[in-house]
């Protein structure tokens, strides 16, 4: 794991999710092969199958120790062993509890990027998350004119060049992170909504589909999960407080 930011602190031995707290759980995915073989005996039958289905042994290795993560922390919130947790899914292929479970009013969301997984939990509250490690993108000025909004391309251009490459993963994350939090995948444009992007500017969601209302429903937050790292989190409501952890 490189170096993490100060706002990540290690967490309580028996960490509560109260209603207006929403946590990030920060992880490095290279694990050794002894947490490896726990993981896998958490997992389902279907998610063996789709462990197995990788063509690259880090993608295998990433996703066991991300899903077995997720459901041990589910586990620790909702006091049942981690192999014990079942998952219904959306539409568009988004994870929630199921059955009983579901009553508990725990959401959650995961996203992972090369080696460094972020993991969102919220109570009776919708939450999207997403990371990406920063870098330059040879075509980052033609994806921004495809997948931003006009406002934003205005405000991305006018970004010094050696800001550009955070200027974009800002911008992205926060997209990803909207676009997971709705439950509708790509079905929703990119371009439809609008989010700050400029470095060391606060994160927030400006308007969706041209209204600043509906953009006022949710609240917005930056993350800095690691080094070289952009991430973005946003939930249901603004009453809520941003609690993050790093998984020892």
């Amino acid at each position: 794991m490189t170096a993490l930011q100060s706002i990540w602190s290690l967490p309580p031995a028996n960490p509560n999710l109260p209603q207006d707290e929403l946590h990030v759980w920060v992880a490095s995915l290279n694990r050794p092969q002894i947490q490896l073989d726990q993981f896998w005996q958490y997992l389902a039958e279907d998610e063996q199958a789709r462990a197995n289905r990788f063509y690259f042994d880090h993608d295998r290795v990433h996703y066991i120790v991300a899903r077995g993560l997720l459901r041990q922390l589910l586990g620790s919130y909702l006091q049942l062993p981690a192999a014990k947790i079942t998952f219904a899914y959306g539409d568009h292929g988004k994870p929630e509890l199921a059955a009983a479970q579901a009553q508990s009013g725990v959401r959650f969301n995961i996203s992972h990027a090369q080696g460094v997984a972020l993991l969102a939990f919220a109570r009776h509250r919708e939450v999207g998350v997403d990371i990406e490690q920063v870098r330059p993108l040879d075509d980052g000025e033609q994806i921004a004119e495809r997948f931003f909004s006009k406002n934003e391309v205005a405000v991305f251009t006018a970004v010094p060049a050696e800001q550009k490459p955070q200027a974009f993963f800002n911008c992205w994350t926060r997209k990803e992170a909207f676009i997971k939090v709705i439950g509708e995948g790509l079905s929703c444009p990119l371009n439809s909504f609008d989010v700050t992007l400029k470095p060391g500017e606060p994160a927030k969601l400006l308007q969706v589909k041209g209204s600043r209302e509906k953009a006022a429903c949710w609240k917005l937050e930056n993350l800095e999960p690691a080094t070289g790292y952009a991430g973005a989190v946003i939930a249901e409501g603004r009453e809520w407080a941003l609690r993050c952890w790093h998984w020892p």
